[in-house]
């Protein structure tokens, strides 16, 4: 990845977007668009369609009708192997010019976008293409009198809701697992980051994808994602984002046809470095990377730091230097280490976090300050806060933006008592030389992903899902299956 090859991508014009609806690109019924903005320099790129409820049943009637067809449900797992295959050869082929896309539209670092979306998403494509063909079902226990069988088979039509921090990477957590087992699929993008996943989208058309098995209708939130999750030929719903539109869509649930809805709500994670750390230097890089890349925008971010009290003052000095070290700036300059804020309202956002920091009686070590105004663009330094208590709510909330909480422990229980006082449960982090602690740190700690010794990095082979508000049902691993497929028994009488 060169300079010179981002800065030919960068200022392509972008045409105006339109819907995938069975293979089709068209306009919203209603002929309605919004513009697209981009953080970098908070410019009009293009438009994509303001699609709403007339739109989402075009686009589950298609897919339906490919469903129940067996074009893509029935077809050899072979068949949908090659297909997944061919899209993922595809993403490859355009993977700069995806990732500059992406990072138009939302702001991500092009050295971690380029990685963390297209290359992630080529990935996960591959890996459930090669476990297809690779699930069987089951035999059960019975008197040789008689047969029971365990079918797997698709749910049916899948509703996928995915966010703008992440588009193709957790876009590909729903659509690889969910297309691998034969379902039928309409994707609601977010309205601040769509451009990625309608240009994959195109990808898939031509890889062979049959018709009406991936449908994307873009728009709001309120309107086209309020649809999907109140439709009833819907048979699962499968979302990524805040605990309110989390909370939302259960009701919607409820309303229509009780379908199932697995939610990744993000969360409040905990990093705890013990004294002992095997390396305080490295871990106190990789903690302020656990914060701070994409601007703090990151499910799993570590935005909660434990520090034990022996090395308080030394290790968060180190945090700060790192934190004050990293460059912020234009995302499509590879020097940069951190790049923009997805819109002016998520910055709004994080600085009313900081302001109501300061008045609960926080102490702002480093940042806090918006910067390069005179851009036109959303940037923020990257702030870090001490002395903040439990009862505040930058312990409590997630801000997700580039701001870190630290507190101050004096052993493994009042660690565990820190980390596990959230309604939040999804990633956390330990640091320490001792196995036997970091044993009972990752049975004590309620989360459902925990680091040893590193901060990120887990790949598609784990589950990732959360506990508590942090949301149900997990993405990745061939654990991801049980979103999309239905156990079928077949009690068959021998004699």
């Amino acid at each position: 990845m060169q300079q010179d090859s981002i800065n030919t991508l960068r200022d392509q014009p972008i045409r105006p977007q339109k819907l995938l609806i069975n293979n089709k690109s068209i306009d919203a019924v209603e002929q309605k668009t919004f513009d697209v903005i981009s953080p970098i320099d908070g410019r009009v790129i293009t438009s994509i369609p303001r699609g709403g409820e007339m739109d989402v049943n075009l686009a589950v009637r298609a897919a339906r009708k490919a469903f129940e067809s067996g074009v893509w449900s029935n077809a050899t797992p072979s068949f949908r192997k090659q297909v997944l295959q061919r899209w993922a050869d595809l993403i490859e082929a355009h993977a700069l010019e995806i990732a500059v896309l992406g990072v138009r539209d939302n702001g991500t670092e092009i050295g971690m976008a380029y990685k963390a979306e297209p290359l992630s998403a080529v990935g996960t494509f591959r890996y459930f293409a090669e476990a297809i063909d690779k699930i069987y079902g089951e035999i059960a226990p019975t008197l040789n009198t008689t047969l029971g069988l365990i079918h797997r088979e698709p749910v049916g039509v899948v509703g996928a809701i995915v966010p703008w921090n992440f588009p193709l990477m957790i876009g590909a957590w729903k659509l690889a697992p969910a297309l691998a087992a034969g379902n039928s699929v309409v994707l609601k993008p977010s309205e601040d980051a769509s451009l990625g996943l309608l240009k994959i989208a195109e990808l898939a058309v031509q890889a062979g994808m049959p018709a009406g098995v991936l449908n994307i209708v873009t728009g709001l939130g309120i309107e086209a994602g309020a649809s999907l999750a109140l439709h009833n030929d819907v048979d699962v719903l499968v979302f990524t984002g805040s605990g309110n539109v989390g909370r939302q869509l259960l009701e919607y649930s409820a309303q229509s046809n009780l379908k199932r809805v697995y939610l990744e709500l993000g969360g409040k994670s905990p990093n705890i470095v013990f004294a002992d750390a095997p390396n305080l230097d490295i871990a106190a890089k990789t903690s302020t990377l656990g914060i701070f890349r994409n601007a703090g925008q990151v499910c799993v971010a570590g935005s909660r730091l434990l520090i034990e009290e022996p090395i308080y003052d030394e290790f968060l000095d180190k945090v700060c230097n790192h934190g004050a070290s990293l460059r912020i700036g234009d995302p499509l300059n590879l020097e940069t280490d951190v790049g923009a804020i997805n819109s002016g309202r998520q910055l709004e956002r994080c600085q009313g976090f900081i302001q109501r920091a300061l008045d609960e009686g926080a102490h702002c070590l480093i940042g806090g300050q918006a910067l390069h105004q005179e851009s036109g663009g959303f940037y923020m330094q990257p702030t870090i806060f001490d002395r903040v208590t439990q009862n505040m709510e930058l312990a409590r909330e997630e801000v997700f933006g580039p701001v870190l909480a630290v507190s101050k422990f004096t052993d493994a229980d009042e660690a565990l008592s820190i980390a596990n006082d959230s309604v939040y449960g999804l990633a956390s982090a330990v640091w320490t030389s001792n196995l036997s602690l970091a044993h009972r740190m990752v049975r004590g700690i309620r989360s459902g992903l925990v680091h040893v010794n590193c901060y990120g990095g887990a790949d598609i082979t784990v589950p990732l899902g959360g506990v508590g508000q942090s949301g149900n049902g997990h993405d990745k691993s061939m654990h991801a299956f049980d979103k999309y497929s239905d156990l079928k028994t077949a009690w068959i009488q021998l004699s």
